[in-house]
């Protein structure tokens, strides 16, 4: 990929932004304000060649606009830039959050989703009137011509903007789920770092089954989404004071506060830092959606002045009850989990025997012939990205159920590593089968307590079994010291032909299907070991998702 490619890029995030025409000048002048010194003639050379490759149209002297096409480039874009972008995203709101409490004016960010009747609004009232809520304070946009309305709800990164502009900084470090139960907050069950992901954390856990807002309300016990951020120790009093300040002026979500280098709810507080957890901005859709409702939900998406929003309910009561101090057991992340699997893989390259790691998903016995079909038929139609390797186990439990377990990914990791090659999982990714092939989603495993690949099927992502359009599967980026690459590349050969799924092996300081290496190393995709998983649910069959369940000996599994 070449290095105008980041600019042009950029470009393209300019124009995506503006309702008219733009000017050279103009873009220069805000690409500078993002750290690209490109003066006017720069700017206008990429905007030929964006013209060129129909991402941009000219408008006679107005400026150019971005196209339909340039749009979908943008949102696929430099995918390893997109996992840093969504934290730069974040600190660019809260820069802009101007809010003044006092004065109770100024700017604020704001999530904005559609819903499509009158009973959404009535569900959303009642979240806010529960107190699982950032704020009352909504706008409401009704659109009778084509029966939607456009809801805008006030996001708690408001929260950080404020806080900055009274000179304390805080640091969003993840957005998840909050475990409640008895209204009592208990620990986190799933987290995503705001940083290495192209998915904002609270939206990847936007999905059917993942959170239970409704049930909060209703009884006291579930999963809502929450957010985690840090601030410097000898800001906490100042932060205590402006939240008592913010919940009388109608602006309030927090739940908890630590201690100075006081675990909570299952996250580490480092030495001198203090942990704010406050309730994410997108629980009151998180309760439409939950009700079967039709709603599209948009996360932190731009600024809002304060006047244009109102209050939607004159009561609220937060029915949570304060949290308590006691340690609670901490919320594990999904490569720590992983590392200890990863070590007992004993597959002998030469022998074909010897552990794996494997996932296993259920579903049940009555569906097994449909499913095994349904792989059977993914693989044929593409065995260079499925792998045929399966195995039927019972339920531990349930005789009605049954397991399809398929090799992980994280195997390959262990069978090299077994052989003297330090290779380190980077991320779980979304490919896309076009020319070239092109990640366009990414989740690191170190800053995630899930699989993303189970992001991905959850949220209806992938494509693996469809015929119509490229193709979305599961794939995963790891990364090898490029010292020992005539060698692991000897090795990723020869798995690759006994039928373990290599896709792409890099070379140092080259994009890797759109994902980017460190220095001194280069990387490798494999094939997700969910992907012909994915192709059941895809095809209506109802199997419950898991991954990097169990170690599974190689030569015991069976072959579509």
């Amino acid at each position: 990929m070449s290095d105008s490619e980041p600019r042009m890029i950029e470009i393209l995030r300019v124009l995506s932004a503006q309702e008219n025409p733009t000017g050279s000048k103009l873009i220069a002048d805000q690409l500078k304000e993002k750290g690209f010194n490109l003066g006017e003639r720069a700017v206008r050379y990429h905007m030929k060649v964006l013209d060129q490759k129909g991402y941009t149209e000219k408008k006679g002297y107005a400026g150019r606009v971005i196209t339909k096409l340039g749009r979908e480039k943008l949102e696929k874009g430099l995918i390893y830039d997109q996992v840093d972008s969504i934290y730069s995203k974040f600190e660019e709101m809260i820069y802009l959050t101007d809010f003044n409490y006092i004065t109770q004016t100024g700017n604020v960010v704001i999530n904005t989703s559609t819903v499509y009747d009158e009973e959404s609004i009535d569900i959303l009232k009642r979240i806010i009137e529960s107190g699982l809520s950032v704020s009352p304070y909504v706008n409401l946009n009704r659109d009778k011509n084509e029966g939607k309305i456009e809801v805008t709800t006030l996001c708690g990164t408001t929260i950080d903007g404020i806080l900055l502009n009274e000179g304390i900084a805080s640091l969003p470090q993840y957005g998840g789920l909050l475990k409640i139960e008895d209204y009592k907050p208990v620990k986190f069950e799933e987290l995503i770092s705001y940083k290495k992901t192209s998915l904002t954390p609270l939206d990847a856990f936007s999905s059917p089954n993942r959170t239970s807002v409704l049930d909060v309300v209703d009884s006291g016990t579930g999963l809502i989404p929450a957010n985690f951020r840090l601030i410097p120790s000898i800001g906490r009093e100042k932060t205590i004071e402006i939240i008592k300040k913010l919940d009388k002026i109608g602006i309030g979500g927090t739940i908890a506060i630590s201690n100075e280098n006081q675990d909570i709810l299952g996250i580490d507080v480092p030495k001198g830092m203090v942990g704010v957890v406050i309730v994410g901005g997108i629980t009151p859709f998180r309760a439409i959606d939950e009700s079967g409702k039709d709603i599209d939900i948009k996360i932190a998406e731009e600024i809002m002045d304060f006047k244009a929003l109102s209050p939607i309910t004159s009561t609220t009561e937060n029915r949570l009850k304060p949290v308590e101090h006691a340690l609670q057991p901490k919320t594990s992340f999904l490569l720590s989990k992983s590392w200890n699997l990863i070590q007992q893989v004993s597959f002998d390259i030469e022998k074909r025997k010897g552990n794996i790691v494997s996932n296993v998903s259920y579903l049940n016995k009555e569906d097994l012939d449909e499913a095994l079909k349904i792989m059977e038929d993914t693989y044929n139609d593409d065995p260079k990205h499925i792998n045929p390797y399966y195995k039927i186990i019972e339920h531990p439990d349930d005789k009605d159920k049954v397991g399809i377990a398929t090799i992980c990914s994280l195997s390959i990791d262990g069978i090299l590593i077994n052989n003297g090659i330090r290779c380190n999982p980077r991320y779980g990714g979304l490919l896309e089968l076009t020319e070239p092939s092109l990640f366009i989603e990414l989740i690191s495993y170190s800053g995630s307590t899930v699989d993303p690949h189970k992001i991905f099927i959850a949220k209806d992502m992938t494509s693996v079994s469809h015929s119509e359009g490229p193709k979305k599967i599961l794939a995963s980026f790891k990364e090898i010291p490029y010292i020992s690459r005539d060698y692991a590349v000897n090795l990723l050969d020869t798995l690759d032909k006994t039928g373990f799924s290599i896709y792409k092996i890099g070379k140092p300081r080259e994009l890797t299907y759109n994902a980017k290496a460190d220095n001194y190393n280069f990387g490798i995709v494999a094939g997700g070991g969910l992907n012909s998983i994915a192709a059941i649910r895809e095809k209506g069959v109802d199997i419950h998702v898991k991954a990097i369940e169990k170690l599974m000996p190689f030569e015991k599994m069976d072959r579509l």
